[in-house]
Formats: C-alpha cells, sequence, structure tokens
C-alpha cells in the first residue's frame, strides 16, 4: 500500500465538504498559483525543464478557468454571468498565447485581473461588501476582453 499524503488527503476533504462558494474561491487561488509557479519556469536555464514547466502550469491553469467557465450559470446569473464568460474567454485566449509563444505577457495581463476577482470573490463571501462588488471587478471595457 503506497504511503498517504497527508496534504493530498487533506485537499481531497476539503474540496468534498467546502461549500459551493468556497470550491469557487480555491479555484481562484488554485488558478493563481499555477500562473505563479508558469513564471517561476521561464527562470529555468534548462530550455526543456523550462517549456515543460511553462506548459504544464498554464494547462492547470487553463483546466481551472474552463471549470471557472462551465460552472456558469447564464440563465439565472444574467448580465455577470455573461460577463465573466467572456473574461474567461479573454483569460483562456491570452493564456493559450502565452503558452504557444513561450511568452509572458498573457500571463503578466491576467494575473491581476483574476486577483481582482478573486479578492471581490473572498470579500463577498466573507460578508465585508455587496456582491455588486464582483460585478464591478468583471466589468473591464469589451474592447480589452476581445483582444487577442
Amino acid at each position: 500500500m503506497p504511503p498517504v499524503n497527508p496534504w493530498k488527503s487533506y485537499r481531497r476533504i476539503a474540496t468534498q465538504t467546502a461549500p459551493p462558494g468556497q470550491l469557487v474561491l480555491m479555484l481562484f487561488d488554485g488558478a493563481l498559483l499555477a500562473l505563479d509557479r508558469a513564471l517561476l519556469g521561464f527562470k529555468c536555464t534548462d530550455v526543456g525543464e523550462r517549456n515543460t514547466s511553462i506548459h504544464n502550469n498554464l494547462q492547470h491553469a487553463l483546466d481551472i478557468i474552463r471549470e471557472l467557465n462551465s460552472s456558469l450559470d447564464l440563465e439565472a446569473g444574467g448580465q455577470l454571468a455573461d460577463t465573466l464568460r467572456n473574461l474567461y474567454g479573454f483569460f483562456e485566449r491570452r493564456l493559450l498565447e502565452s503558452n504557444l509563444k513561450k511568452s509572458r505577457k498573457g500571463i503578466d495581463e491576467v494575473i491581476p485581473m483574476l486577483k481582482q476577482l478573486r479578492d471581490a470573490w473572498f470579500k463577498m463571501l466573507n460578508g465585508q461588501t455587496d456582491p455588486a462588488l464582483l460585478a464591478t471587478a468583471a466589468n473591464w471595457p469589451a474592447s480589452q476582453l476581445t483582444t487577442a
């Protein structure tokens, strides 16, 4: 029997028992962590290790963003859900381009926007602010969201 990794056990139990709002926060945190790790990959001197690190971490962040996008309820979420769908699509396009070109540019664009959403979500969950803050955080100019 393989040894049990207590950290993996904790994460599995936390995700199985967390309320939906907390799960979304965990997804934001996971995507940001993966993007930070992708940026670390740019510091690798070995080209193979560099490309693998960047690729794997960007793929992980993309998987999380796709999960956030697929969990949107467009009918119940109204304009906010539509805005988030466009925003997640923008994130996906920029990160895919960064992965293909092995460029930091898209990652550097996505991180602050994702952090702003994450922080607004955190404050909303903790009753520190009105849920409208999330809508404000997601309200970037449409021209920015359609830029490839």
